[in-house]
């Protein structure tokens, strides 16, 4: 993967008012640590960091040059977004060198149709590898083509580039296929809903059955009546 370049600035401001305010400067807070040095904290232009993060994805390089003359090269290693602004709320930065080995999340992207009346169950959506820091791949594949239900997608079926190295499970379960359900079994686990006809007929009876049991009060009262002329 290529590196992008981008700028940046020390932060002085820290907390959560200095964070909001930095985002309202149009930039993001991040920290840059690793390799034993003092964390350093830095505001990155945010249309910039968020250009090249759809461009190349949550692992993209960065070459960062900071405003006080630093110059490093970085990995994001957490990010923090806001899902209702759709914005960037912090950044952590991994520094590395070039030709330094990392171990990092990749995205595993299914390829390929499974059989037909079959799903496709993703147990896991990103496979922990080792790569040369300049060299992480943006996404990794694994094809599902012709699969049929009871089949499943492995950490060892994960195709990966030359000098990717398989940092997880070999054994881990990445995607399953199953059976569709059929329209009886979806049919079946459906809740059963009343028609307004079925409601109005259900009130009717419940109605009637409620005159019925008011009548019987009446008679009993009659009977007792009767009783007490007959004394």
């Amino acid at each position: 993967m290529s590196e992008v370049k981008i700028s940046a600035e020390p932060r002085t401001e820290f907390g959560k008012g200095g964070a909001r305010r930095t985002r309202r400067a149009g930039k993001v807070p991040a920290v840059l640590y690793g390799h034993g040095e003092k964390p350093k904290h830095i505001a990155l232009p945010a249309r910039d960091f968020a250009a090249a993060i759809r461009k190349g994805g949550a692992n993209q390089l960065f070459a960062i040059e900071v405003s006080d003359g630093t110059q490093v090269l970085a990995l994001p290693k957490a990010i923090q977004r806001d899902p209702l602004k759709d914005s960037f709320e912090h950044v952590d930065l991994l520094l590395v060198r070039r030709g330094e080995k990392v171990t990092i999340e990749v995205p595993v992207q299914l390829t390929g149709e499974a059989a037909r009346d079959t799903l496709i169950v993703h147990e896991h959506d990103t496979l922990t590898v080792t790569a040369d820091a300049t060299k992480v791949p943006d996404h990794l594949e694994a094809s599902i083509e012709g699969m049929a239900a009871g089949s499943q997608v492995t950490a060892a079926d994960v195709k990966l580039p030359a000098g990717v190295e398989l940092a997880a499970d070999p054994e881990m379960t990445v995607a399953a296929v199953t059976a569709a359900p059929t329209a009886e079994q979806l049919e079946a686990t459906l809740p059963e809903i009343e028609t307004p006809e079925e409601q109005a007929e259900e009130a009717a009876a419940e109605g009637e059955e409620a005159a019925e049991g008011g009548e019987a009060p009446a008679a009993a009262g009659e009977e007792n009546a009767e009783a007490r002329t007959g004394a």
